[in-house]
């Protein structure tokens, strides 16, 4: 009697054994490129280029995935179709991330000099760029390899250049002063995008502003009290605002003020901008420090006195704290004030930090040339 056939079958699934090498094979065959069909309608999608920080997340393959979709189901309907791969060099960022790294092998980019600082750069992203192509092999995406692209590749660059030029020419593009994130590490700007915010521990200083006319009392008292988190931007102070609406304080508008520690004269305005809702309902004006100080600043043509350099360590605008570290000058600030008497009171408050891509580079707000 013959014995029955047997199969070795795998009681499980393997998708490892079953998908080894058929990516590979499909792009071989070039399956993914354009057919060059002239009468066919073309169809294209360029991926978002993901940033060469790390690798990628969960949120890119949801997102890679519906784009596969859409771009296959147009294959299949006789579209010319084109899903351009490409990946982002995300600059400040990377930037952020190899000096991480580097100070964890205890140098910094100034130990090893600009040349060498930058091949470490490009060897970390030849490093997560193939990861992140191995990753998109991994999910069968049909893109086009032969048109991948950088955003550092000379061609993206002239194009920018052309446009940036093109713009300049045409008067839309010009160089002013504005308040940005300041990243005091890398010493470069920062877009919004770029920053989250993180809570921390922090102070709500109450500091008293003497009056100019020392005759001259309100509630009692020979000052207003105003409220700061930020004590170290003091010497930038150049005005006082309250509520335009708010009866409380009409009588005060015009009135000046002692900018404690300063000794300099600021007037009280008033402005819409302020909440009269919201602490003592009186706010001091800063307008290098302060995108809304800024705005404020602007509309009353008031000067923008910047307290600190590009590393934010106090600068010659701050007086007897020049050369100490923002945060140093915060505490020495804030003992100056409880010594001369012009310490209220502080409470303690959770506050919004700005830092970098999760590095912990604490950001300042500062005013600086921006555009050109």
């Amino acid at each position: 009697m013959s014995e029955e056939p047997t199969t070795d079958m795998p009681t499980k699934y393997d998708p490892t054994a079953v998908e080894s090498g058929r990516y590979q094979t499909w792009l071989d065959q070039d399956l993914f490129k354009p057919s060059g069909d002239k009468k066919a309608k073309p169809y294209s999608i360029v991926i978002p280029p993901p940033n060469v920080t790390g690798k990628l997340h969960l949120g890119h393959a949801w997102d890679t995935t519906l784009q596969d979709i859409i771009i296959r189901q147009k294959r299949m309907q006789g579209f010319d179709t084109l899903w351009l791969p490409g990946m982002d060099h995300a600059g400040i960022a990377t930037q952020a991330k190899v000096e991480a790294k580097l100070r964890e092998q205890g140098i910094s980019r100034y130990d090893l000099g600009r040349e060498k600082f930058i091949q470490q750069v490009w060897d970390w992203k030849d490093e997560y760029a193939s990861i992140i192509k191995q990753q998109w092999a991994k999910m069968g995406l049909s893109l086009d390899y032969s048109r991948e692209r950088f955003t550092m590749d000379d061609g993206l660059s002239d194009a920018v250049k052309k446009v940036f030029v093109d713009l300049y020419n045409k008067g839309l593009i010009y160089r002013g002063e504005y308040i940005i994130n300041w990243d005091p590490q890398a010493r470069t700007a920062l877009s919004d995008i770029e920053v989250i915010h993180k809570d921390d521990k922090g102070a709500f200083y109450h500091v008293k502003y003497p009056f100019a006319d020392k005759d001259y009392t309100f509630n009692g008292k020979h000052y207003i009290e105003i409220a700061t988190t930020r004590p170290e931007t003091m010497m930038g102070d150049t005005a006082v605002a309250v509520n335009p609406s708010d009866d409380r304080y009409k009588e005060l508008v015009g009135k000046k003020v002692i900018l404690p520690l300063a000794e300099r004269e600021i007037p009280i305005i008033a402005d819409a901008y302020v909440d009269p809702e919201f602490g003592t309902g009186m706010v001091k004006i800063t307008p290098a420090h302060d995108p809304n100080d800024f705005k404020v600043g602007n509309r009353h043509d008031l000067k923008r006195i910047n307290t600190m350099n590009d590393d934010a360590s106090m600068n010659a605008n701050a007086g007897k704290y020049e050369g100490m570290d923002r945060f140093e000058a915060r505490k020495a600030m804030v003992k100056d004030l409880e010594d001369q008497d012009l310490m209220i009171k502080s409470t303690q408050l959770c506050i919004a930090l700005g830092i970098l891509n999760g590095l912990m580079s604490k950001l300042k707000r500062g005013s600086q040339p921006s555009g050109l």
